[in-house]
């Protein structure tokens, strides 16, 4: 039996000092998901419902109070290399051009920067921005700045996708360009997982293997 990439066994996750007496808040309630290397899940549910908190256990960001969060069947103990975390808003930095922001991961690894630039490149062309390489983040639209976040947690190259409603601040016709080119990235990279967080049971039909 292959070991799934992501394991959450009855985790739980309570803010506060877990003192009856004082008020304490359940963010993840008991909740158990396996999912196997290479599988496209989505993750639906109202604000507050633990979504986005399941995504930080899984980034290492924080610890669940009770049960167990495991990535390839080791306990998750903090941030990792082959994790990419790619949040609602792009969060560009404003002084680095598209080109420099999706360099930014392989520049702290210390890639050099001939290689470094050369995959910023072949991923803003894979996004159909090969055009906007030079340009800041405050002279591109908010579907491209989305598309360079993309390219941004991608360039990296992890094995596990974190998106937090990457697509939700989106008008639906440009949401419907930017799926598609992420279905694309995703599929010509095999084996790699992705957990999808939204609100929109329609787009996590339309892209997700599993809801």
């Amino acid at each position: 039996m292959n070991t799934p990439s992501v394991e959450l066994k009855d985790v739980s996750l309570i803010f506060g000092d877990g003192d009856p007496r004082n008020e304490n808040v359940t963010a993840v309630d008991n909740t158990s998901l396996e999912i196997p290397e290479g599988q496209f899940v989505a993750i639906v549910g109202p604000s507050g419902c633990g979504k986005t908190t399941i995504l930080n256990m899984l980034a290492g960001l924080i610890k669940p109070t009770l049960g167990s969060v495991k990535r390839n069947g080791q306990e998750v103990e903090g941030p990792s290399r082959d994790i990419g975390y790619m949040l609602a808003r792009s969060a560009l930095s404003p002084w680095r051009t598209a080109k420099q922001n999706v360099e930014l991961g392989l520049e702290i690894r210390g890639m050099a920067k001939q290689e470094r630039s050369e995959k910023s490149l072949e991923l803003l062309s894979q996004l159909r921005l090969e055009g906007f390489a030079d340009s800041y983040p405050s002279m591109l639209s908010q579907g491209m700045q989305q598309r360079v976040a993309i390219a941004r947690t991608l360039a990296i190259k992890p094995d596990l996708w974190l998106l937090d409603e990457p697509f939700g601040a989106l008008d639906a016709q440009t949401r419907l360009t930017v799926q598609s080119e992420f279905i694309s990235l995703w599929e010509s990279n095999p084996g790699k997982t992705v957990i999808f967080v939204t609100h929109d049971l329609e787009e996590a039909v339309l892209l997700a293997d599993r809801v």
